[in-house]
């Protein structure tokens, strides 16, 4: 389904190009074939397409597989990509540098690192007050995540209404309309390297939901293995987010539809979540980029689907979460 939705996808956009010049330009890429397209053809598929659809893939899959791993190790529903001020974090740090009228790529490494700060800053409050604790974590991350929040309206305030704060309101809607290659070469390898950590410790989180003592019985280190996810899960979220701007709902969405089709055990949760996120923003921004005559931001469009999506979920998972 997938790789259906993908190659599908290159066909969709202002400038037409057929199925078959499509795949030939796809394929010149790997072996010498005639050349029956034009110029603007292979650049609109290789430069504007190609880095679109796979900046989607990779943000829709990272933002599942993170939210499947935070509600895993909180061991609680309603956990999302964004619970420990990561997005807030995110907003603040474009938002500052496009106050300060820097480069994009510039822009998008200050969300980066701004993302980062505000989990440190959660993780820093929780170590400080409640040692141990995760709901002094997930408070300390909405308290956090509330000073950004605060931030990022500071910002608004003061930025140039005619060119900057239209620019930093349209990147907070999130979207995927200036991804570039290299933008897809700067978050390929943290959200990698995340998810394959995760991978790795999927035993240890499988323990982790059944209970703090049977995980201790067992002999897993219970802080070092949650701190690994959390680490893992919020790098991958603040990639994604630095590039595609702030998506909300799939980090939350996803993972319950993942788990109400093959259940909690997270070494089948992480890559079924990876694949029906990655599809499932795909999808939407296909929806985004042709729906009408103006493209409808990302972040739009997965709350309108997501939440009475998300009711419905809850409507049908009468047995509770697990």
């Amino acid at each position: 389904m997938v790789v259906a939705i993908f190659f599908t996808s290159f066909l969709f956009g202002r400038y037409p190009v057929t199925p078959d010049k499509v795949m030939a330009i796809l394929i010149s890429k790997i072996i010498s074939v005639p050349k029956s397209w034009t110029d603007t053809m292979e650049t609109v598929v290789l430069q504007v397409r190609f880095p679109r659809i796979v900046a989607a893939l990779m943000v829709g899959g990272a933002l599942s597989v993170s939210g499947a791993a935070y509600q895993s190790v909180f061991k609680n529903p309603l956990v999302s990509p964004a619970i420990l001020g990561v997005s807030a974090g995110a907003g603040f740090g474009a938002a500052l540098g496009m106050i300060l009228y820097l480069p994009w790529v510039a822009v998008q490494l200050l969300a980066f690192v701004f993302a980062l700060l505000a989990v440190a800053i959660s993780l820093f409050i929780s170590k400080i007050i409640g040692g141990s604790s995760m709901i002094v974590l997930v408070l300390g991350g909405m308290v956090i995540s509330a000073f950004f929040q605060a931030l990022i309206s500071i910002a608004k305030y003061i930025a140039d209404p005619l060119d900057t704060l239209p620019a930093i309101t349209f990147w907070l809607m999130g979207g995927l309309s200036k991804v570039s290659n290299n933008d897809v070469i700067f978050a390929i390898l943290p959200i990698t390297i995340s998810i394959a950590v995760l991978y790795l410790l999927r035993w240890q989180v499988n323990v982790l939901t059944v209970g703090d003592e049977e995980a201790a019985a067992l002999g897993v280190n219970i802080n070092r293995i949650r701190l690994v996810v959390v680490l893992c899960a919020t790098l991958m979220t603040a990639a994604a987010v630095s590039i595609s701007g702030i998506i909300g709902w799939v980090g939350l969405l996803i993972p319950h539809m993942a788990r109400m089709i093959i259940g909690p055990n997270f070494q089948l949760l992480l890559p079924v979540s990876l694949l029906m996120g990655s599809g499932y923003l795909l999808l939407v921004d296909n929806i985004g980029r042709s729906a009408g005559s103006v493209e409808i931001p990302l972040g739009i469009l997965t709350s309108l689907i997501g939440a009475p999506f998300f009711i419905f979920l809850l409507s049908k998972a009468k047995k509770g979460w697990s």
